[in-house]
Order: structure tokens, then C-alpha cells, then sequence
């Protein structure tokens, strides 16, 4: 979502949300939609070794409930944990039914439901930003909703926070945030869990997450979700970071494709590709791993268009309340739509983390913001832009696909490390009128195999993924 002459704003249209709301600064949007391919080892074009990987982020909390055992350590109310190559929970017995007003439509409906409620996790890392993601199937007819509740450091309980309603189509409920939760001492920040004062000292010590699954009465079809997590952090104020040492070189063969070759595309998708960085992102890594879409789950798009599928990421990545594309778990859930793929949110603490991963054939959507004179070769600035890591030059300095770019062919850059780095990890920087603003403090997007190899499986848990 380059800036460009534009003022330092969240995106367009921007949501209700005071002028420094959190470090989550630039929601941005990712991933893909309903298909049905395997997900295959790319090819990878090395130049050297990994090095060996580090202990996970001290600074950040991450945690997923993904085995039959987790699923089976949570309260369930008319769902049944399931085993099997991908364990998950699904729709068992409903526990009841209720109505449910669409916002964006009018439309009312009965759905039964059923409720799993995951057990308390005590954070290693007191947290001022939880951000929730899920991976699951929604098939026509069902739906889900995530919720968070959470005990502060002063021994009070938050409320049940809404952190998604969610479903990979659009048919039977527009996927949508929710506006206007707080309680004083938190907000939700439409994906993110926020301390409203930081500066107090309070903190989120420990957090349990709700899963409601919805179906049509009288059907047996059912959402299946097989990853359900959190990320909690504590990231410092800072409009520096340390510098990492390079330690890689390394490319991967990552597809190519502009974002601002769909201007003008599809409007109601949050204005069309100018602000399309995080699907077309998204669209980059998922056909990395092999996944594809048919021409039936295309036929909706405009044949003269070229590279669809990012059209199609656009649109079932779009939040409705939000009007964006932007809402980072809705992106790594349409990630985890493709088979064999899953996706997380998470933050990472440095650039060898990212090595870490490229060394395995792991790329990275990250998430910036910056002025045109703080990114070499950039050429523009931005509030808040994605792009995707595909690896590291022999002097450490960060190849990246920019969807900020005239054509498909052009998106590959080089960035300077350093630059790159401070960009990236920082959580406050000056912006174009010469105030200060937020920067994502190392968010990113992690989109992997379902079953990672060894080496992968590694690499994941020493950025602390698991």
C-alpha cells in the first residue's frame, strides 16, 4: 500500500481508531482462497549452508494448538477432536442454535453451534498485542468465530473479545472484524489485542481462546480447524534496532507478481490493487509451494486480467468491516485454504531469523512502513506495505518481491540490509509530516507445508513456531 503524496494513514477506508492506536500498524492483506492443490517441495537455488538456529524471540509468545492431544485438552461443547494425518475438531452433537444478523447483508439466519474452549495459556512474555490465527476448512454452509479472553498483571479478567468471524467463501457470511470492543484497560484493534497504555505497566499475563463452529440446521457438514494460535508480545519502544550480522546467502525461486498491474480492478475489494500488497504477497508464496486454482474457482474473475488469482486473493482475503484486505489472520487463514499449506502470524526478533528460514526454503511476508528516503530503491514510502523475503545477497543485503512494482518482471529487489532491518523491527518511526508514528515492531507471515520436513520443522521452532 505505497504512500507515495498520500498522508500517513492506516489504508483506505480507515477505521475508527485514535491517531497511535498500537503497534500493529499497517494491516495489510495475504493469501488465498478455497483450492484444492498438493503442496510440493519448490525448487531453491542456494550458495551456501544454513547456519545453526537460535533459541526463540524472548520478547514474543507464540502458541498453537495443532495435535489430537491439544484438542482433546480443551472443553468441548458439542464438538469431537479428531485424529488422523491433520488432527482438528469438528462440529460433533450441536450444543444449541442462534440467530445471526449479518451486518454487511441485514440477512438473519438460524445456525447451530458448537463451542471448543482451549485452556488457559500463561504467557512467557506478559504481552501489550496478542494477534490470534486459525487454519481450517469452512465448507458452503458453515462458518467460524475466534474469540479471546485473557487475565491482566493486576489480576483482573478481560471480557470475551471477537477476534474474527470468519469463512473462506462469501456466500453464506461476509468474514468480518468487529468495531467497538474495550473495556478500558484494552482494545481490539480489528486484529489485534491491544493495552491501552502500555506505559501503566499493564500486561496480558495469560490468555484462553473460544472456537465457535457453525452449520446450517439439519446438515452434517462442518468447519474443520486445524491450527488454532496466538502470538502475545512485549516489543519496546524503539526507533532503532540493533544490527544482525549476515550470515546467508541465498535465493528462492519465488513467482513474481505487481500488485499495481490491478489498479482499478474489482473497487470493492478495498479500492482495487493499489492496496492489493498483502494478497499479491500472499499469492507469491502460496504458488511457491505449488498451489494452484482451477478455472472453475477463477471463471468469476474478468478474462482479460492478467494474473487472476491475485483478483481472487483480494476478494477472499477482504474484510467487510474493516473494508480491506489487510486483516492478517484472514490472510494466513486463506493461506491454510490451499492444501497442504498452513499459515501463522507472528513476530520475529532480527533478519537471522529470516535466514533461519530462507535457509530451509521458508520465505516471508513482512510488514513496514517507512519514508521514500529510508528504503534505497525503493522509491516510494508507505504507512504500511507487505512484501515477500526470498533471500540474502552475498553481502547479506535482503532480496525481496516487491508488489509495489509497474510490472510482474520488475518486482524482484534488493534492498540494503541495514535499512531493511530498522524498517522492518522498529515500532516507532517519524513519518512524511514529521510526526511520530507507529511501525509493526517485526510482523510477519509465515506460510509452510502442513507437514514441514525436519530441517523445517527446526527452523520454525527456533523463531519460536511450532
Amino acid at each position: 500500500m505505497p504512500e507515495s503524496p498520500l498522508p500517513d494513514t492506516w489504508g483506505s477506508p480507515p477505521m475508527t481508531r485514535p491517531a497511535e492506536p498500537s503497534r500493529r500498524t499497517l494491516i495489510a492483506a495475504a493469501v488465498a482462497a478455497a483450492a484444492t492443490a498438493g503442496v510440493t517441495a519448490p525448487a531453491v537455488a542456494a550458495t551456501a549452508a544454513a547456519r545453526p538456529t537460535k533459541a526463540a524471540p524472548s520478547l514474543v509468545d507464540y502458541r498453537a494448538w495443532t495435535s489430537y492431544t491439544d484438542w482433546r485438552a480443551g472443553t468441548a461443547q458439542g464438538v469431537r477432536a479428531v485424529a488422523g494425518v491433520r488432527p482438528g475438531v469438528v462440529v460433533a452433537v450441536p450444543a444449541g442454535r442462534t440467530d445471526y444478523t449479518d451486518p454487511h447483508t441485514g440477512k438473519t439466519a438460524t445456525w447451530e453451534y458448537a463451542t471448543w474452549t482451549g485452556p488457559e495459556h500463561r504467557l512467557s512474555t506478559p504481552a501489550t498485542e496478542v494477534i490470534t490465527s486459525w487454519n481450517a476448512h469452512t465448507p458452503a454452509g458453515t462458518w467460524l468465530q475466534v474469540e479471546l479472553t485473557g487475565t491482566y498483571s493486576d489480576g483482573t479478567a478481560t471480557p470475551w473479545y471477537v477476534m474474527g468471524r470468519w469463512a473462506a467463501g462469501d456466500d453464506d457470511i461476509k468474514r468480518t472484524s468487529v468495531d467497538d470492543q474495550t473495556d478500558g484497560k484494552s482494545t481490539i484493534w480489528t486484529d489485534t489485542f491491544a493495552i491501552d497504555d502500555a506505559t501503566t505497566g499493564l500486561r496480558l499475563v495469560s490468555y484462553r481462546l473460544r472456537l465457535t463452529l457453525y452449520r446450517t440446521p439439519g446438515t452434517r457438514a462442518t468447519p474443520t480447524v486445524w491450527r488454532l494460535g496466538a502470538m502475545g508480545s512485549d516489543i519496546p519502544d524503539r526507533f532503532t534496532v540493533p544490527a544482525s550480522t549476515p550470515g546467508l546467502a541465498q535465493e528462492l525461486s519465488v513467482p513474481r507478481y505487481s500488485q499495481e498491474i490491478h489498479i482499478g480492478q474489482y473497487p470493492e475489494y478495498d479500492n482495487g490493487g493499489e492496496a492489493w500488497c498483502s494478497p499479491t504477497s500472499s499469492q507469491m508464496i502460496i504458488e511457491y509451494w505449488g498451489g494452484r486454482l482451477t478455472p472453475e474457482q477463477l471463471a468469476w474473475v474478468d478474462p482479460s486480467y492478467a494474473d487472476p488469482q491475485v483478483c481472487n486473493a483480494a476478494r477472499f482475503t477482504y474484510d467487510y468491516q474493516y473494508a480491506g484486505c489487510g486483516n492478517w489472520p484472514f490472510n494466513a487463514a486463506y493461506a491454510a485454504t490451499y492444501e497442504g499449506l498452513q499459515g501463522v502470524v507472528t513476530r520475529l526478533s532480527s533478519l537471522t531469523d529470516l535466514e533461519t528460514l530462507v535457509a530451509v526454503g521458508i520465505p516471508a511476508i513482512t510488514s513496514q512502513s517507512f519514508l521514500a528516503t529510508e528504503l534505497t530503491g525503493a522509491g516510494y514510502g508507505t504507512a504500511g506495505h507487505l512484501m515477500t523475503v526470498i533471500g540474502f545477497t552475498a553481502d547479506g543485503d535482503v532480496i525481496a518481491n516487491d508488489p509495489n512494482s509497474p510490472s510482474d518482471d520488475a518486482v524482484r529487489r534488493v534492498y540494503k540490509r541495514r535499512e531493511f532491518e530498522n524498517i522492518w523491527l522498529r515500532t516507532k518511526r517519524y513519518n512524511a509530516s514529521g510526526g511520530v508514528s507507529s511501525g509493526t515492531g517485526g510482523v510477519c507471515y509465515l506460510y509452510f507445508p502442513a507437514h514441514p520436513s525436519a530441517r523445517q520443522r527446526a527452523a520454525l521452532a527456533a523463531v519460536g513456531v511450532r
